[in-house]
């Protein structure tokens, strides 16, 4: 063979192993150079904070999130039974698409994923491997990038959350009460690999909140400036452990997060949940970080404080005439007993979105959107699922009659 046309030979297949595998990452939903899911036209929204609303920033319209929460990432790799419950989705030749086909059906537009910081980072031994199969932060990160582009493909805006951590001495997971300077490392990775995705979202932290030991002793009390500028010191054990306050962390503010995720490049929102477990919103406005871009993310339980119209009236009303506010967890202890219609006939008449806790399938949690993890609904999640489609809201009791299953998730709290 000729020399010139050897040469051209090589490089023109060079060319073709080249292209086919940057179209293997393009399809992977990651990046090739690992960082995180690539770039796509997706018919996800692009959501903007505009003074006090969120907009798509295709169309400028308002965006309100009306969506579910996805549960297992924050667990299943700290206790080591999988990465998440995508493993187990049984029947599904490609489970992350099946998944995001299953919330788009039931007319959602957003979904919140609970993420585990040791498992994102590989720190305290996280993801917990087994006899069966070694797990790695790699892999965590390559299992949520696939379901994020799964989710944004199918019109789906994804809210990644700093929801929990690995416990140091045990495959279990717990959440602390306030971010940590490994915190600050996970939101620059995080916020690197998905900051040209602006169909994503980013929650700096899932629920700060002050500490009690054993006793009902108050041993942390996390006030409104520690949880900006953090310099406190909060107890080093997670809410699952009992505490007495002596071994401690300095805590990290969320100035600070929001610092990281801006130096990476990320301009996306970024939503900032207040004190008491992210259900405190009364000083928000006051103590927020200086960005335009800024969400005040309310967790909206029956059992706490701000649970009442008045409540609601006197601090959510006003404070969401000047910022954006997510209802980004929604429950309650007896979801069917008429408060979770109650805070969304209010919510919907101020233009408030909300993100029901939980798609998931755990026979002890009254919350459970789902009888199986593949998208039968329980009569909550029948409920849920008429509100999310704009259908009419079906009377408690008439879709009864349906007993969940076990399966193999935990409750992440």
């Amino acid at each position: 063979m000729h020399r010139r046309v050897r040469v051209l030979l090589i490089v023109a297949i060079a060319l073709l192993l080249t292209t086919a595998g940057v179209l293997a990452v393009r399809q992977s939903g990651v990046l090739d150079d690992g960082t995180g899911p690539a770039a796509e036209t997706t018919g996800a929204a692009q959501p903007r904070v505009e003074e006090n609303r969120l907009v798509d920033a295709r169309t400028g319209r308002d965006f309100v999130p009306r969506g579910v929460n996805w549960s297992s990432f924050e667990y299943a790799c700290a206790q080591g039974w999988g990465l998440s419950a995508l493993d187990t989705t049984a029947g599904a030749a490609d489970p992350h698409d099946a998944q995001a086909a299953a919330i788009a059906s039931w007319g959602a537009n957003t979904v919140r994923l609970p993420l585990n910081q040791d498992c994102w980072l590989g720190s305290r031994g996280a993801p917990v491997s087994d006899q069966y199969e070694e797990r790695t932060y790699e892999a965590y990160r390559d299992e949520v990038a696939r379901f994020v582009t799964a989710l944004n493909r199918h019109g789906l805006v994804v809210i990644l959350d700093l929801h929990s951590r690995k416990r140091a001495e045990a495959p279990e997971f717990g959440n602390l009460a306030m971010p940590d300077a490994e915190s600050l490392v996970f939101w620059r990775s995080v916020a690197t690999a998905y900051r040209h995705r602006p169909s994503v979202m980013f929650d700096a932290f899932n629920e700060p909140y002050s500490r009690y030991d054993a006793t009902d002793e108050l041993v942390f009390d996390l006030t409104w400036a520690c949880w900006r500028d953090g310099g406190c010191e909060a107890p080093a054990e997670d809410d699952q452990t009992a505490t007495d306050g002596t071994r401690t962390y300095p805590v990290q503010g969320m100035a600070a997060v929001v610092g990281e995720i801006r130096d990476s490049g990320a301009e996306q929102p970024i939503l900032l949940g207040g004190l008491d477990y992210a259900n405190d919103l009364s000083r928000w406005l006051e103590f927020a970080p200086d960005d335009d871009q800024l969400v005040a993310a309310f967790h909206s339980y029956d059992f706490k404080a701000c649970s009442t119209l008045a409540c609601w009236d006197s601090v959510l009303g006003p404070l969401a005439d000047s910022v954006p506010v997510l209802t980004s967890e929604l429950g309650a202890e007896d979801p069917l007993d008429g408060y979770v219609d109650r805070y969304l006939e209010w919510a919907d008449d101020r233009g408030i979105g909300a993100v029901f806790w939980v798609w998931a399938a755990h026979a002890s949690d009254p919350m459970s959107l789902l009888v199986e993890q593949g998208g039968t609904p329980t009569e909550y999640g029948v409920r849920t699922r008429a509100w999310l489609s704009g259908a009419p809201v079906p009377a408690v009791g008439a879709t009864a009659g349906i007993t969940p299953e076990i399966t193999p998730e935990t409750p992440s709290g």
